[in-house]
C-alpha cells in the first residue's frame, strides 16, 4: 500500500478526531510533524487532541506554537483560547477568542468560548449577549450547546453544563459526544447512576471509541462493577495505545479486583512502563550531583494532592515536621485548584513549583535545574500523577510513596517506601520493580489536626441502646467487592441479630448490595446505607457502628484510621498484596494484631467473639483515641525522622555506586 502523503494524513487525522478516535488522530498528527515540524494545521489538531486527552500544559504549548506559525487562522486562535480557558487563564483566552472572531465573524465555537471566558471573569451580561447573538444566527445548531456545555463543564459549573448538554441532545439525540460529556458532568455533580446511563448510551452510539470505553470503565469501578470495568479499560488501552492516563486507570483498578494476584498487576505495570515510559529513556541525562554522603540533600515532592484530600491530609504532617537543616524541601505541585491546605503545604516548603501548566519534559528540566537529589512520587497510578516526569529520571534517586502502598512498574523508579507490616522482608520483593525501603513503624501518619478530627469526641457504644451489634463499612464502594460481601454475610449469619451499615452512593449500588447479601441468606431489613457526606457528618456516622469490617482485597486505609479514632475497632483479613495488609499494619501499630485474621474462618471467629464481648467493645471504644495518640500512627515527628532516615540510607547507597 502506497504511503499516505501529508494532506491525506491530515484528512485521516481529522476523520479520526471527528469520530472520537483520539489516539489514532494523535498518531497521524505526530507522523505529519515528524515530516514537517512546522505544519501548523497538524500541530493545531494535535494540540486540540492533547487537550481532550487531559494534558492541558502540553496542549497549551502546542497551540501557542500553532497560533504563532499561522496567525491568520481563526481555528488556531480559538483552540488556543480553549486551552487557556481550561487552565483558568481567562483574560488571555478572551483575547484569543476575540482574535478568532475578528478573522471569522460567524465563528460559533469562538463565540461560545468567548462567552464562557467572560462568565468566568464575572462579566455575565456581556457573556449572555454573546450567547444571544449565537442563538439568533443559528438557533437550531446543536453543536453550540455541546460547546457551551463543554465550556461550563471545564469551569466546574455542573448544573449549567448538564442543561446545555440536554439541549444539545434534544436537537441531535445521536450525538455520542454530548452523551459522553453529559456523563462526565453528571458524575461530577454526584449523579452516578445517571452518569453511567449516559455513558452507556454514548457507547451504544460509538462502540469503537477508546475515550468512551475509558469513561465507562472508570464509572463502573465507582459503582463496584469491577469485572466489567476492567473489560472496558482494557479495550480503552487497546484503542488509545499512547494514553498513559487511561492505562494508569487500568493499573489502579486491578488493585481493587479480587482474584488479581501480585504477578498479574506487576505485569500490567511493566506493560505501562514499556508503552509509555521506556520510549522516553533517550531523554535521561547523566546525574552529576555531589556524592558527599552527609551533605544537605535536596528533596523534591511531586503531587496532585497538596490540598484537602485524603493523601494530602496524610502528608501534611511530614512536610510540617521536616528538619530543614539536613534537608532542603522542594514541592512540585500539580494541584489544579488549590485550597487552604495547599497554602499550608506551600508554607512548609523551602521552594514551591507549580507544574500544573508545565509539560512533562519542562517539569523534568526544572527538576534537573533545581539539582534535586531525591525525587518522591506521591501519587503512583492515581489521578493527576506525573509518572512520565519520573520516566525521564530527572533526579539520581527516585522513590514512590503516599498515593497507595503499591508499585509503579517504572524502570526509573528506584524505591518504594513501605513499612514492616505491609511488606515483611521476604514476602513481596518479587511483586515490584522497585526496591523496598521500610519505615520503622507505619506507612501512615494520622495527624488529628490535618484530619480535622481533633475536636471529635467518641459517642457511646451503639449496641447498648440498640440491643444488637451494628457492623459497618464506610469505605469507598469500589473496595466493596463481591468477595467482601460474601465474607461479611458469614459474620452476619454468625450473629443473627446483628445489622450492617454500609456507605453506598447510589440506588443501583444499594440494590446490587442487598441482592448479593440476600443470595447469601441475609435479609434486606438487616442492611442500612448512607451516601457520601460532608466530613464531620461522615465521622459522626461511626457513632452508629460498633465494629467496622474491613474490605478485601483492598483494605480501608485512612477510613480505617478514622474508624479507630472514633472508637470503632476494625476487623481485617490480611492479604497477599500490600494494599490488602493496611489493616494489619495499623492494628499492629496499636498492639491490636489479634483483630487481624489470617483466613476467612478466623475473620468470622474474631468478629463474632468481639461482638459477643460488650465489656471489651466498650473498653476499646473509650480508649482507642488515647491508644492512637500514644502510638506511632500519630507521631508526626517520629514519622518524619523515619522518612528522613530512609532518604539518607538511599542517598548513601547511591553515593557508593
Amino acid at each position: 500500500m502506497a504511503e499516505l502523503d501529508t494532506q491525506q494524513l491530515l484528512e485521516s487525522a481529522i476523520d479520526h478526531h471527528q469520530a472520537g478516535r483520539l489516539g489514532e488522530a494523535q498518531s497521524r498528527c505526530k507522523q505529519i510533524l515528524l515530516r514537517d515540524p512546522k505544519d501548523a494545521d497538524a500541530l493545531q489538531l494535535l494540540g486540540v487532541v492533547t487537550l481532550q486527552l487531559g494534558d492541558k500544559p502540553a496542549a497549551l504549548e502546542m497551540l501557542q506554537r500553532a497560533a504563532a506559525m499561522n496567525p491568520d487562522a481563526p481555528d488556531c486562535h480559538c483552540s488556543l483560547g480553549m486551552a487557556l480557558s481550561a487552565l483558568d487563564r481567562n483574560e488571555e483566552a478572551e483575547a484569543q477568542f476575540r482574535k478568532a472572531l475578528s478573522l471569522k465573524s460567524d465563528y460559533v465555537e469562538a463565540g461560545i468560548g468567548l462567552g464562557g471566558a467572560l462568565r468566568a471573569l464575572g462579566r455575565r451580561q456581556e457573556a449572555e449577549e454573546i450567547y444571544r447573538q449565537i442563538a439568533r444566527r443559528q438557533p437550531a445548531l446543536a453543536s453550540q450547546f455541546l460547546s457551551l456545555g463543554n465550556r461550563l463543564r471545564s469551569q466546574g459549573r455542573w448544573d449549567e453544563a448538564i442543561a446545555a448538554f440536554h439541549r444539545a441532545l434534544a436537537l441531535h439525540p445521536q450525538d455520542f459526544k454530548a452523551h459522553n460529556n453529559l456523563a462526565d458532568a453528571l458524575l461530577a455533580s454526584g449523579r452516578l447512576d445517571e452518569a453511567v446511563a449516559a455513558v452507556r448510551q454514548a457507547m451504544a452510539l460509538r462502540p469503537d471509541s477508546g475515550e468512551i470505553h475509558a469513561n465507562l470503565g472508570n464509572m463502573l469501578k465507582d459503582v463496584g462493577l469491577l469485572d466489567e470495568s476492567v473489560q472496558h479499560l482494557r479495550q480503552a488501552v487497546a484503542l488509545l495505545t499512547t494514553n498513559a492516563v487511561v492505562h494508569s486507570n487500568l493499573v489502579m483498578t486491578l488493585h481493587y479486583r479480587h482474584g488479581e494476584d501480585a504477578a498479574a498487576i506487576l505485569a500490567e505495570q511493566q506493560r505501562w512502563n514499556d508503552l509509555h515510559a521506556k520510549p522516553l529513556s533517550p531523554l535521561i541525562q547523566e546525574h552529576r550531583n555531589d556524592r558527599s554522603p552527609d551533605r544537605r540533600l535536596k528533596i523534591g515532592y511531586v503531587s496532585p494532592d497538596f490540598r484537602n484530600h485524603v493523601v494530602g491530609r496524610n502528608l501534611l504532617p511530614l512536610l510540617r515536621e521536616h528538619d530543614h537543616g539536613p534537608f532542603e524541601i522542594f514541592c512540585y505541585s500539580n494541584v489544579a485548584r488549590g485550597d487552604a491546605f495547599t497554602e499550608q503545604f506551600r508554607g512548609h516548603a523551602d521552594h514551591w513549583r507549580d507544574i500544573t501548566q508545565v509539560g512533562d519534559e519542562h517539569a523534568a528540566r526544572m527538576i534537573r535545574q533545581d539539582g534535586i537529589d531525591i525525587l518522591i512520587d506521591l501519587a503512583g497510578h492515581t489521578a493527576g500523577n506525573r509518572l512520565l516526569v519520573f520516566a525521564r529520571k530527572p533526579a539520581p534517586i527516585q522513590a514512590t510513596f503516599g498515593g497507595y502502598p503499591g508499585g509503579t512498574g517504572l524502570a526509573t523508579m528506584d524505591w518504594r517506601i513501605s513499612d514492616p507490616y505491609l511488606d515483611p522482608p521476604g514476602l513481596s520483593e518479587t511483586h515490584y520493580v522497585e526496591k523496598i525501603i521500610r519505615l520503622p513503624n507505619s506507612f501512615w501518619c494520622y495527624d488529628p489536626a490535618a484530619m480535622q478530627v481533633q475536636a471529635m469526641g467518641v459517642g457511646p457504644l451503639p449496641a447498648l441502646a440498640n440491643g444488637c451489634i451494628t457492623f459497618g463499612c464506610l469505605n469507598s464502594f469500589c473496595k466493596i467487592s463481591p468477595y467482601s460481601l460474601r465474607l461479611w454475610s458469614r459474620v452476619l449469619a454468625a450473629m443473627p441479630d446483628s445489622r450492617l451499615l454500609m456507605l453506598s452512593p447510589t440506588d443501583s449500588t444499594r440494590q446490587q448490595s442487598t441482592e448479593s447479601l440476600e443470595k447469601f441468606g441475609i435479609a434486606r431489613h438487616r442492611v442500612q446505607f448512607v451516601g457520601h457526606q460532608p466530613r464531620e457528618q461522615y465521622l459522626r456516622t461511626f457513632d452508629r457502628i460498633d465494629i467496622s469490617l474491613d474490605t478485601h482485597p483492598y483494605n480501608g486505609h485512612t477510613t480505617s484510621l478514622d474508624s479507630l479514632w472514633m472508637g470503632v475497632p476494625v476487623i481485617t483479613l490480611v492479604g497477599e498484596r500490600s494494599v490488602g495488609r493496611a489493616g494489619y499494619s495499623q492494628l499492629c501499630n496499636l498492639n491490636l494484631a489479634d483483630l487481624a485474621a489470617k483466613d476467612e474462618d478466623e475473620f468470622v471467629k474474631i468478629a463474632a467473639q468481639l461482638a459477643g464481648d460488650l465489656p471489651r467493645l466498650a473498653q476499646l471504644r473509650s480508649s482507642l483515641q488515647d491508644r492512637m495518640r500514644r502510638s506511632p500512627l500519630t507521631d508526626a515527628g517520629g514519622f518524619a525522622r523515619g522518612i528522613e532516615s530512609a532518604y539518607r540510607q538511599m542517598w548513601r547507597q547511591w553515593c557508593q555506586t
